[in-house]
């Protein structure tokens, strides 16, 4: 894998994490950091199953395959928060 590779798929972890993280409600208290990692899964993730239905390379932009990334950085931002971002006593 190439440095641009790896730049680029922490850009679109990044973005694809923020996405996320604006679809939940609420303040969400977890670190940037995890928010990143969530969002970069989601995308990897995201981009399998995508594939797996025929949707991932079509022509322009991908709404279904970014739809699906969204969804599941949504899910691990809800699942983080549920985990990591209790208050503490």
């Amino acid at each position: 894998m190439e440095i641009t590779g790896i730049i680029s798929g922490l850009i679109i972890g990044i973005v694809i994490g923020a996405l996320g993280r604006l679809v939940i409600p609420g303040r969400q208290r977890i670190p940037i950091w995890l928010t990143i990692v969530i969002g970069v899964v989601a995308a990897l993730i995201g981009t399998a199953i995508a594939a797996a239905l025929g949707v991932a390379d079509t022509g322009g932009i991908d709404w279904i395959e970014l739809g699906i990334q969204v969804a599941l950085a949504a899910l691990g931002v809800s699942l983080a928060v549920g985990l990591y971002g209790r208050p503490r006593k």
